[in-house]
């Protein structure tokens, strides 16, 4: 299995903080953002490797990171050549370019590099392999959270799963939700579904906002949700950024800040 780190975006909404910084290299609790998400991939057994692909602005800055990690794991960069929000690839299309350039041919773990979550990433590929034992053609995954904020559940993708856990509806953003369940953007890709990405580009789909690329997968191959325990931090706007901090912060014995700042 081959993990994608997904940090190619631009993080309009978190500018200034965004204009010589990317998002997952924000501090939380004064460690990047991307180094809890690198502590999670690098326990699950099943990964050999990990692709990380950003965009031409902040290449050399991720490049940086990845070589002063020590964990069981190599990084690998890979700029997409995109230089501002306007021309991005977008998630699906940056997925598309890194099975390109890095010749993968594997299972896939897709993960963005800006939302923190409490679960073992290594019970979920469990939990995916043994959902897809039962189906030669493959099966994928995503992994889901019931959000408390119904308001906040308008702004994600809900989910609705049969008996068995088996996707059976997909909406983005619904304007009248029907569950809290929602879909994060951590994803497991059957190496036989990965083909799919140029099909479904092809048919000319949305290359952003990877969940719409599991919302026309799931008609058309079996995809499971699941549901995991813990918390689950999304940080999209400057407030999302500053319950992070501070919710770290309590984790680990901090001093809470009444205001984010890079500065520690």
């Amino acid at each position: 299995m081959k993990a994608i780190i997904l940090a190619a975006g631009y993080a309009t909404r978190l500018r200034p903080l965004t204009e010589n910084r990317a998002k997952p290299l924000l501090p939380i609790a004064g460690r990047p953002m991307l180094d809890y998400i690198y502590a999670k991939i690098v326990d699950v057994p099943d990964v050999d490797a990990i692709h990380l692909v950003t965009n031409h602005r902040f290449a050399a800055d991720f490049a940086a990171w990845a070589r002063q990690k020590q964990g069981r794991l190599e990084v690998m960069v890979h700029d997409d050549g995109t230089l501002t929000n306007e021309d991005r690839l977008g998630a699906i299309g940056d997925i598309r370019f890194t099975v390109a350039r890095a010749g993968l041919d594997d299972d896939l773990l897709v993960i963005a590099g800006d939302n923190l979550f409490d679960f073992s990433l290594s019970e979920y590929v469990a939990f995916w392999r043994d959902k897809a034992a039962a189906h030669p053609e493959g099966a994928s995954c995503i992994a889901l959270y019931q959000c408390p904020d119904l308001e906040l559940v308008k702004q994600y993708s809900i989910v609705e799963l049969a008996e068995n856990d088996r996707v059976v509806s997909f909406v983005e953003k619904p304007e009248q939700p029907t569950t809290n369940t929602v879909g994060i953007a951590t994803y497991i890709y059957d190496r036989r579904h990965v083909p799919l990405l140029e099909t479904y580009l092809g048919e000319g789909n949305s290359p952003d906002q990877p969940g719409k690329f599991i919302q026309w997968l799931h008609k058309r191959v079996p995809v499971y949700g699941y549901r995991f325990a813990g918390d689950w931090m999304d940080i999209g706007n400057k407030s999302q950024l500053l319950e992070a901090d501070n919710k770290m912060r309590r984790r680990l014995g901090l001093p809470e800040r009444e205001a984010y700042s890079v500065e520690e």
